[in-house]
């Protein structure tokens, strides 16, 4: 049977910060659609982050991401039979959920109530896995459990969208940056050129067929492996430009900035530029969601040293201290543990 008979359909409106799939995505949440003789981006699109400098070490790296959800058990069997993650550690309050030596998700059995649209907030968090093949792995558990699944091409990188029991939007993405030369902005929205000429939409079918030729072996119950990591968070803001300085704040550095479509990406310093996401598709000038109702709890940003940590601190007078870290809230109310890798130095 062919891989596309068992692919769903997913009503996810807009997918990825250059991933625009139609101008209207953008008109009805307040954006301005541009005229068919201007570019968001000028003539010449948006380059490839592959242009810029290229660090040897990201300035940061992403820790558990941690969910508020209604029904605990049901979210476990989501992520476990279907993502590939092992349960790390259950308490009373929580569960952890991960690979072998990382945390990914924490989940918290304390929501009302399943995600609701239209608020400031998570909308998705992307695993990331270390090769194709371990991508392809989750690909075809996914296709085998007929769970329904978005898979695109961003050309940027590969990725799987669906939505978990409670309605949040989940990203599978394999990075493939040295594919991307730019993007463009026109009158028929975005299009991803790659290195070696060939133009497609900046929300592309997945090749599934191509992408399930890498898989290393044909075994569907093997979890995900060393090496997978949170890899970006995408974001409902409220206000795109407070937003956008609060990360550059961080210490993130601008990839990709298009208030005229309310949306922006930043990087950490590596060849993918979409660390942190944002956009006000759905969530202009909106609050987060009411309390009870199933989303993100907060994220967790890890510099990679101390003094990296303190810098960013200097910007944020209200962070309050926690045994592991700073508590701090984005303009639009996204809570967030921010930790360093390295200790302080006396």
């Amino acid at each position: 049977m062919s891989s596309k008979q068992y692919l769903g359909t997913m009503g996810i409106a807009a997918i990825g910060i250059i991933t625009l799939l139609t101008f209207s995505n953008f008109t009805r949440c307040g954006a301005q659609e541009p005229s068919s003789n201007e570019t968001a981006s000028g003539p010449e699109g948006l380059r490839s982050n592959n242009q810029k400098k290229i660090m040897k070490q990201e300035i940061a790296t992403f820790g558990a991401v941690h969910l508020n959800v209604t029904d605990l058990n049901r979210s476990v069997s989501f992520w476990v039979d279907h993502i590939g993650m092992r349960v790390r550690n259950t308490t009373p309050g929580y569960t952890e959920l991960g690979t072998e030596k990382s945390t990914l998700v924490v989940l918290y059995p304390t929501a009302k109530t399943a995600f609701k649209n239209g608020y400031s907030g998570l909308y998705h968090l992307a695993i990331h896995p270390p090769t194709e093949g371990e991508f392809a792995r989750v690909l075809a558990r996914l296709i085998a459990k007929r769970y329904p699944i978005s898979p695109t091409d961003h050309t940027m990188s590969k990725a799987i969208y669906m939505e978990d029991p409670d309605g949040i939007t989940v990203e599978i993405t394999l990075e493939t940056p040295e594919r991307l030369e730019r993007v463009e902005f026109g009158n028929r929205g975005p299009v991803a050129i790659d290195r070696d000429g060939t133009v497609r939409s900046a929300s592309a079918p997945l090749d599934v067929e191509s992408v399930l030729k890498t898989l290393p072996d044909n075994d569907l119950s093997k979890g995900l492996p060393g090496g997978t990591k949170v890899g970006h968070v995408h974001l409902y803001i409220s206000n795109l430009d407070n937003a956008n300085q609060f990360y550059k704040n961080l210490g993130f550095q601008q990839n990709m900035y298009q208030p005229k479509y309310g949306a922006a990406d930043l990087g950490a310093g590596g060849a993918f530029g979409h660390r942190v996401a944002l956009n006000t598709w759905q969530s202009l000038n909106k609050p987060q969601a009411p309390e009870g109702t199933a989303g993100m709890r907060f994220f967790t940003i890890i510099f990679d040293t101390h003094e990296r940590l303190e810098h960013a601190l200097e910007f944020l007078p209200s962070a309050t201290k926690e045994h592991n870290g700073y508590m701090v809230f984005d303009p639009s109310g996204n809570k967030i543990l921010l930790q360093s890798d390295t200790p302080h130095s006396n």
